[in-house]
């Protein structure tokens, strides 16, 4: 089944084109961490660097005690052996697909290869539009109406899949909702896969984060991994929890299988750096803090400037993503520039002013909806010195090329609001 290229990679690539043409770029397409490497994750991959031994396709004893640990602390008990391992949490929820089969229930918008990948698997995605102001999951009454339909339509319908926090609006959904989200799946005897990669940069420490395996812990299958807390992106490690259920364990014994005959075990260096970052000492965990403070101020005086500007926009509570609404403008959009979709507004938005943001229909909505997604992290800086001094700022969009960034912003938006 042919798949284009993912849509923020390729958002990436047209900004690295015009970087190359010397031409200006605003880079809020890409959803990467944009963060330094702590020296102490550098030290303990260089320690793992003589395990080249391919090792168990689970993944070591050492990290899947250390992940283990890690989900016990945030109220999740978790035994080791249902703990698996893989290169990035990408691939393992790939392999849940594969092996649920079936068609899986997503929230609309929800992250680009969520629906990729359930084609890829062979089947349909099925949308259900997100509660207001509470992204990553799907409204459970309308779950409900839509699972039951489409059944009666003659679908398989296996799983839903969230999002906590989400991507790509940045929200987090009120502790009832996912309450209300797990009982639907009890009631549909539906499988839920938890995304919970952003978990640790929810911005304030207020804000409650629950997970459906608290309300659901028979059925729900919990992932996350180094690239977004750690931005360690590049060095591909994800983990994944198997509820302590007869389908958990099934679960489990499919993706070694496909895991076995993809790619074998992570890698051992990797792995061991992972475990000390799982096993949370203080240094870890005060970079961590370090940046979920740095997303969540940037991400703030993002959202402020387009609304400035006019456009809707609910203020980001995670991660470092807003999801700008410019549903206001069509008219003008339309009368001025041709631009009647969110396609063709990336499209000039990103010739017009090198702004790099992805639309909404990149994230399952119709590509009539002018929303789009925004992504505040590339914006630290271009150097390690230049993100190691947003990481450590007071005021990180004080500094000059954060500052210079957010200014630009500020006059596309105004110019391309201007009567």
């Amino acid at each position: 089944m042919p798949v284009t290229v993912s849509a923020t990679l390729a958002a990436n690539e047209a900004l690295a084109q015009r970087r190359r043409q010397g031409l200006p770029v605003i880079p809020m397409a890409f959803g990467e961490a944009g963060l330094p490497v702590h020296s102490t994750m550098c030290a303990a991959l260089a320690a793992g660097g003589d395990h080249n031994a391919y090792g168990p396709v689970a993944g070591t004893a050492q990290l899947r005690t250390a992940a283990a640990g890690y989900w016990e602390r945030r109220g999740l008990s978790t035994d080791p052996d249902l703990v698996v391992a893989g290169p990035g949490s990408k691939p393992l929820l790939y392999a849940l697909m594969l092996t649920l089969g079936g068609d899986v229930a997503m929230a609309s918008p929800s992250w680009v290869s969520y629906a990729a990948q359930n084609r890829l698997a062979g089947q349909n995605p099925l949308f259900v539009p997100t509660p207001p102001a509470q992204g990553g999951v799907p409204e459970p009454d309308m779950l409900a109406t839509a699972v039951t339909q489409a059944r009666a339509d003659g679908r398989e319908i296996s799983a839903v899949i969230v999002t906590l926090p989400d991507n790509p609006t940045g929200t987090l959904p009120e502790p009832e909702t996912v309450r209300r989200l797990a009982r639907v799946a009890r009631e549909l005897d539906l499988v839920i896969i938890s995304d919970e990669i952003y978990r640790d940069l929810v911005h304030d420490d207020a804000t409650r984060l629950v997970s459906p395996a608290t309300y659901a812990p028979e059925r729900t299958v919990v992932s996350t991994g180094l690239s977004k807390n750690l931005a360690l992106g590049g060095w591909r490690l994800g983990v994944m929890r198997f509820p302590d259920s007869d389908l958990g364990w099934e679960l489990r014994t499919g993706i070694l299988g496909i895991a076995s005959e993809i790619w074998s075990s992570p890698a051992g260096p990797i792995q061991q750096a992972a475990a000390y970052a799982l096993d949370e000492p203080v240094e870890i965990t005060d970079y961590i803090a370090r940046g979920r403070r740095l997303h969540g101020n940037v991400a703030r005086a993002a959202a402020d400037r387009f609304a400035a500007a006019g456009a809707l926009v609910v203020p980001p509570q995670a991660a470092f993503y807003l999801y700008p609404d410019f549903e206001v403008w069509r008219e003008r959009l339309e009368l001025k520039h041709g631009v009647t979709t969110g396609t063709e507004l990336c499209r000039f938005l990103m010739d017009t002013y090198g702004l790099g943001l992805l639309p909404a229909s990149a994230f399952g909505e119709e590509d009539g909806a002018l929303r789009t997604r925004a992504a505040v992290s590339l914006l630290y800086g271009d150097t390690q010195e230049e993100r190691t001094a947003a990481l450590w700022s007071d005021d990180p969009t004080a500094l000059p090329w954060i500052r210079t960034h957010l200014d630009r912003l500020s006059e596309a938006l105004d110019d391309l609001n201007e009567e």
